[in-house]
């Protein structure tokens, strides 16, 4: 049957087109592990870059301690909260402020704690050092 033909089938008969509604508990799993990813590459980054200027090499190693102790958990801890939803409220839409906030925060928390890490320890090492 040609396209055409389907979607006029579909309007004569009354039938309502399905709306695809994304699945919040998905959405926030993969949010979190991209997030875990961008995270990883800015440490790295930010690493390399101040140990290139001078920056203790056992930094990147107490770096590591914060990520595992901070970071990983923070991200479980996003994605449980959206795990246990039902598939009603998974799909439904009163529970899209409650995701965009914990989006911003993951967000925030990715691109933002490594660049706050590095600081510290070059402060550190600045005054200690």
């Amino acid at each position: 049957m040609p396209m055409g033909k389907a979607i006029e089938d579909s309007a004569v008969s009354g039938a309502e087109p399905r709306v695809h509604r994304r699945d919040l508990r998905k959405s926030m799993s993969d949010n979190v592990a991209i997030a875990l990813i961008v995270y990883t590459g800015l440490h790295i980054f930010f690493t390399v870059h101040a140990m290139k200027e001078g920056v203790s090499s056992t930094a990147p190693y107490f770096a590591l301690a914060i990520l595992v102790a901070l970071i990983i958990p923070a991200c479980r801890w996003f994605e449980k909260r959206w795990a246990n939803l039902t598939d009603e409220e998974a799909h439904g839409s009163e529970l899209l402020g409650a995701f965009r906030r914990d989006l911003v925060l993951l967000w925030g928390l990715a691109i933002g704690l490594p660049m706050i890490l590095t600081g510290l320890f070059k402060l550190a090492y600045a005054a200690f050092g």
